[in-house]
C-alpha cells in the first residue's frame, strides 16, 4: 500500500510564473480617447465659421474694399477673406452667376485690380491625381477584393487546403504522409481477426507485386461496422501506421454542403489526390452521412447527398479505374447503407467489429492502465468478467474515473475499491449519501435487495453474486451486482427462466415480508418484461406459439430496434398471454424460495440495514448456512 498523498501540490512541481503586468501606457488610453473626441466634436474649425454672401452683395463689398482676397474656379464658386477692420477679417463663400449673357466683366475688371482686391487668383479646371484616385475607389476596392480571394485560393491549394472558390469544392481531408503516423497494430488490443483482415489490405499496398503474380486483385474496400466506442476510427489510424503510405482521413458529414454539387466535387479532389500518391488508403468515418441508402420516391430525396452518394460509387467502381487506392470505411449504421455500395467491387470486405470479449477486455485495460499507478489488489481480469458489454472507450472512462476516484480521496494509486465504485458511476451514476432514504424506504430497499441477492444464490443456473448494496446511484436506489464466471454466447431455457426469476426476486421479496409490491420493482419488470418478449417472440420457447420466431436480422448498434413486426393480432394476443405465464412462472418460483429460506431473507436484510453494502462472500455464506441441516430451511 502506498503512503497517503498530503493535500496541496507537490513541493518540487514548479510555480507558473505569473503574468507581467500591463504597461503603464495603457491607463492614458481612455483618457486620450475622450479628450480626443471632444475635441473634434467641439473645436471650432476653420469651416465651421464661414459666411455665404449672394452675389450682389459680394459687389457692394468689393467696390467697398471690404475684400482682401478672392479665388474664382472654374464651376463657378468663390472663396475669400475680408479685411481685418471688415468682419474681423473672416471667411466668406459666393458664387459667380451662371445666367448672365457672357461674363461680368464689371466684377472681373474689379477683382484684378490690385486696389480693390489686393489678392486675386483664379483656377481652371484641372483633374487631379487624388481625384481620379477617389473616383475610381469603388472599382479599385472591388477588383482587390477579387485578387485577395484568388490569392487566399492559391494558398490553400500549395498548402492541401482549401482551393476553387474558398474552397468549396477542395477535399478537406487531412492527409496523413508516410514518416508521421505513430498508431501501429500494437496498440490495439484484441481483435485479431480484424486486424488479420486489415493486415491483408496493408500487406497488398506494400508488396503489390505478390499478388499481382498469383493473379489476385487487391481489395477497393473495407468496410468496419460495429457499437460506438469499439475502435473502428483506432484501428484506421492504425492501418495507416502499418502501411507507410499517405493516409487521408476525412468524415462523412464533411462533404455536405448547402451547395448542390460541392459534395461531388470534393470526392472527385479526394479520389484524384489520392491517385497522384497512390499507393494510398482513404479513411472515410461515419460514411453513412452520405452513403445512406438512395430514396425510390422521389418526394423527400436529398439530391446533394445523393449526387455525392453516385460520385463516390463512380470513383470506387467507375470507367476510371482507381489502382492502388484502398478505401477503408467506418460506420455504426450497416444497415442503412445503399446495397450499391456494398457490392464487391467497392466494399469488398465487410468487418464487424463487436463488443470485446472477457479476454480481450482484459487486453484492452491493459493497454489503457499504462502510466497509471494500480494497487496489488487490482486484479484486471475479474475486472472485465464485471464489465460485460463494455466497448473500448468504456473500459478507458472506467480506468480514468478510477484514478480521479483515487485522487479525490486522497491516493496516487489506484485500489480495487476505486475501479469497484467507478464501475458503478460509470453504469450507475452518482452515488448519494445514505440519508437520501426514509427509514422506512431504506428498509424496504434492504427486503427488495436481499430477494435479489437470495434468488440468485439459490438457483444454480444463476450468476454468483458479487456485491448488494442500498446506497442510492443515480436513478438506483439500491444494486444487486451479479459476476458472470465466464463469458456466454448461447443460453438455455433453464438460465433464462432463472434470470426472471432473479429479476423478480425483489418484488417477490417485497410480497414475502410486507405483503404488497411497491413501485421499487418498476425497473425490475421492464427488463423481465423485456426478456420474456424476446423468449416467446425471438427465441421460440413458448409452447403455445412454438418455434416460430419474428426477430429482425439487422443490427442495431445504436439501441434503437424497430415497433413494427409482420404478424396478426391474434398472434399477438397469444405472445401477450406467454410472457404474461412465464412472468407469473417467475415470481411464483421466487416467492416460493424466499418464503422457504425466510429465515436467510431476514438475516441478510438486517446485514444490509446494518452495513449498508454487503459483498458476494457473505451472501452465499447466508444461503449455505440456511442450507444445511443446521440451519434448516424456515417457513414464513
Amino acid at each position: 500500500m502506498s503512503a497517503t498523498a498530503k493535500s496541496g501540490p507537490p513541493k518540487d512541481r514548479p510555480v507558473a510564473p505569473a503574468p507581467p503586468p500591463p504597461p503603464g501606457w495603457r491607463r492614458f488610453l481612455i483618457p486620450i480617447g475622450v479628450a480626443l473626441t471632444l475635441f473634434l466634436l467641439f473645436f471650432p474649425f476653420g469651416g465651421m465659421n464661414v459666411k455665404t454672401v449672394d452675389y450682389g452683395t459680394l459687389n457692394e463689398q468689393i467696390a467697398a474694399k471690404h475684400v482682401q482676397s478672392l479665388e474664382l474656379k472654374a464651376d463657378g464658386s468663390i472663396t475669400g477673406t475680408y479685411r481685418s477692420n471688415f468682419e474681423k477679417g473672416a471667411d466668406f463663400t459666393s458664387h459667380y452667376p451662371t445666367g448672365l449673357n457672357g461674363p461680368d466683366d464689371a466684377f472681373l475688371t474689379a477683382v484684378k485690380d490690385p486696389d480693390i482686391v489686393p489678392k486675386f487668383t483664379a483656377t481652371g479646371a484641372s483633374s487631379s491625381f487624388w481625384g481620379i484616385l477617389l473616383s475610381l475607389a469603388p472599382l479599385l476596392l472591388f477588383i482587390g477584393y477579387f485578387w485577395w480571394i484568388g490569392r487566399q485560393a492559391k494558398r490553400g491549394a500549395q498548402l492541401g487546403g482549401f482551393g476553387g472558390m474558398l474552397g468549396v469544392g477542395k477535399s478537406p481531408a487531412k492527409v496523413i504522409d508516410a514518416e508521421r503516423p505513430e498508431t501501429t497494430f500494437a496498440d490495439v488490443a484484441g481483435y485479431e481477426g480484424v486486424k488479420r483482415d486489415v493486415t491483408e489490405v496493408v500487406d497488398f499496398l506494400k508488396n503489390s507485386d505478390k499478388y499481382a503474380a498469383a493473379g489476385a486483385v487487391g481489395p477497393k474496400g473495407i468496410l468496419m461496422s460495429g457499437p460506438p466506442g469499439t475502435g473502428k476510427t483506432l484501428l484506421a489510424r492504425a492501418v495507416a501506421g502499418e502501411a507507410s503510405v499517405p493516409f487521408f482521413a476525412v468524415t462523412g458529414s464533411s462533404f455536405v454542403e448547402l451547395f448542390v454539387g460541392v459534395g461531388a466535387s470534393r470526392v472527385r479532389d479526394l479520389f484524384a489526390d489520392a491517385r497522384k500518391r497512390a499507393p494510398s488508403i482513404i479513411f472515410i468515418d461515419e460514411i453513412d452521412a452520405i452513403g445512406q441508402r438512395r430514396n425510390t420516391g422521389g418526394f423527400a430525396s436529398n439530391d446533394e447527398r445523393e449526387q455525392t452518394l453516385n460520385q463516390l460509387l463512380a470513383e470506387m467502381d467507375g470507367f476510371d479505374p482507381s489502382t492502388g487506392v484502398v478505401v477503408i470505411a467506418a460506420t455504426n449504421r450497416p444497415e442503412t447503407l445503399d446495397p450499391a455500395l456494398l457490392r464487391p467491387g467497392r466494399f469488398d470486405r465487410q468487418v464487424a467489429v463487436p463488443l470485446p470479449n472477457q479476454a480481450e477486455r482484459e487486453a484492452i485495460l491493459q493497454v489503457h492502465a499504462r502510466g497509471k499507478h494500480l494497487g496489488a489488489d487490482v486484479d484486471l481480469n475479474a475486472t472485465s468478467r464485471a464489465t460485460p458489454g463494455f466497448s473500448g472507450a468504456d473500459l478507458a472512462n472506467l480506468l480514468n474515473e478510477a484514478a480521479i476516484v483515487a485522487v479525490r480521496n486522497g491516493r496516487a494509486e489506484v485500489s480495487a475499491a476505486d475501479l469497484s465504485e467507478a464501475r458503478d458511476r460509470v453504469l450507475l451514476g452518482n452515488r448519494l449519501g445514505s440519508n437520501f432514504l426514509l427509514p422506512n424506504e431504506k428498509q424496504s430497499v434492504a427486503v427488495h435487495e436481499s430477494g435479489h441477492a437470495l434468488v440468485a444464490a439459490f438457483s444454480p443456473a444463476a450468476d454468483p453474486v458479487d456485491k448488494v448494496t442500498i446506497l442510492p446511484s443515480g436513478m438506483a436506489l439500491g444494486v444487486t451486482e451479479q459476476l458472470p464466471e465466464a463469458e456466454r454466447h448461447l443460453y438455455s431455457m433453464d438460465q433464462l427462466t432463472t434470470t426472471l426469476s432473479v429479476q423478480l426476486g425483489g418484488r417477490a421479496a417485497e410480497l414475502v415480508v410486507f405483503g404488497q409490491g411497491s413501485t421499487g420493482a418498476s425497473n425490475d419488470l421492464a427488463k423481465a418484461t423485456e426478456l420474456a418478449t424476446r423468449m416467446v417472440r425471438e427465441f421460440g420457447l413458448s409452447p403455445k406459439l412454438g418455434p416460430v420466431g419474428y426477430a429482425s436480422d439487422q443490427p442495431q448498434y445504436l439501441g434503437v430496434g424497430g415497433s413494427q413486426h409482420d404478424y396478426s393480432e391474434e398472434t399477438q394476443r397469444v405472445v401477450d398471454e406467454e410472457v404474461a405465464r412465464l412472468l407469473r412462472e417467475a415470481e411464483a418460483r421466487a416467492v416460493d424460495l424466499l418464503t422457504t429460506h425466510r429465515g436467510a431473507l431476514d438475516e441478510l436484510s438486517g446485514q444490509l440495514l446494518e452495513h449498508e453494502t454487503v459483498d458476494g462472500k457473505t451472501v452465499h455464506a447466508i444461503a449455505d448456512r440456511h442450507l444445511t441441516p443446521e440451519g434448516a430451511p424456515q417457513g414464513a
